[in-house]
């Protein structure tokens, strides 16, 4: 099997990557903390949970790539994909904190730019690395087939998770607290596409861009 060869592979590469990322998350902290400090307001606080949420998809499927026994057993491997499923639309979500920015006036909008940006940032680069290495994985286990088709229902997913987060207000903790309203809220959606086709519009865009995002980061990572 091509685990062993897998792992031997990424090593190396997730160590030194983990390190960078942790110092771009405390850059994106430190800049919070300095607003916090100067204006005296917790303002855009919110913003390290998200991020913490964003991290737990990526330490998912670091975590995963490093499990040889998990990976050979389909029903098992099934089992984290599900888990790591919830939990990734998260990574990509805080994209849209964006719309907070000119809500506050406190500090220079160049600034409050700057920092959520760098929020947003950071969660893309958690998801899209996350979306990697999951990829490889099933690469590794089904084929190189499945594991795109799986990339391409994983943005989808992403970009509908992002619109239920936003203008639905569920999050992936109301799969268990709230899953009959989160259900029928989705089967509204679902059954009556043009009542909502806006919000389909939206789903559409946003699973575009993030797939059209993630494969281009792909292939550019392969020139340095």
């Amino acid at each position: 099997m091509e685990y062993r060869s897998f792992l031997k592979k990424v090593k190396h590469h997730s160590i030194t990557l983990s390190q960078w990322l942790l110092i771009s998350s405390i850059f994106s902290c430190l800049l919070l903390a300095a607003r916090v400090i100067t204006t005296g307001y917790n303002t855009y606080l919110f913003l390290i949970w998200n991020l913490f949420l964003a991290v737990i998809p990526y330490l998912v499927s670091e975590w995963l790539s490093t499990r040889v026994r998990i990976m050979e057993n389909r029903f098992s491997l099934l089992l984290v994909l599900i888990g790591w499923l919830v939990f990734i639309p998260n990574a990509f979500y805080i994209i849209t904190d964006l719309f907070h920015l000119h809500e506050f006036n406190d500090v220079p909008a160049w600034f409050d730019l700057l920092l959520i940006f760098s929020f947003a940032w950071n969660g893309l680069l958690f998801g899209l690395l996350s979306v990697r290495r999951i990829e490889s994985i099933l690469q590794a286990v089904t084929g190189r087939s499945f594991s795109l088709l799986f990339v391409f229902f994983v943005m989808w997913l992403n970009a509908f998770g992002i619109y239920i987060g936003r203008y639905l207000r569920f999050n992936s903790w109301d799969i268990v607290s709230k899953p009959f309203s989160l259900f029928s809220d989705l089967m509204d959606i679902i059954l009556d596409p043009l009542k909502y086709r806006m919000d389909w519009g939206m789903v559409f865009v946003y699973a575009t861009f993030m797939t059209v995002l993630y494969l281009t980061l792909k292939k550019a990572a392969r020139k340095f």
